[in-house]
């Protein structure tokens, strides 16, 4: 399923209100999601199963770590639908 980076952050939206009960408007590319949206470590565990599941893609435990922020996580999810 090929997904714009625009569809991707919508649904990466939607998928951290309801884990983490962030509003999706405050859900941006610059927003880190530990400093900025408050997402802990288990919290980020959810998002990125959900985000599998969303968006058909595999994300492995060790790339986890290197999504910080909203677009590392946006252009992960691009890239690895593509």
């Amino acid at each position: 399923m090929m997904a714009s980076q625009e569809q991707v952050l919508e649904g990466l939206a939607d998928i951290v209100n309801e884990i983490a009960g962030v509003p999706q408007d405050e859900v941006e590319l610059d927003k880190s999601f530990i400093d900025d949206l408050d997402v802990d470590s288990l919290s980020m565990v959810e998002v990125v199963v959900a985000a599998e599941e969303k968006f058909e893609v595999k994300i492995p435990d060790d790339d986890v770590k290197g999504l910080k922020t909203v677009r590392d996580a946006v252009d992960y999810i691009v890239k690895a639908a593509a």
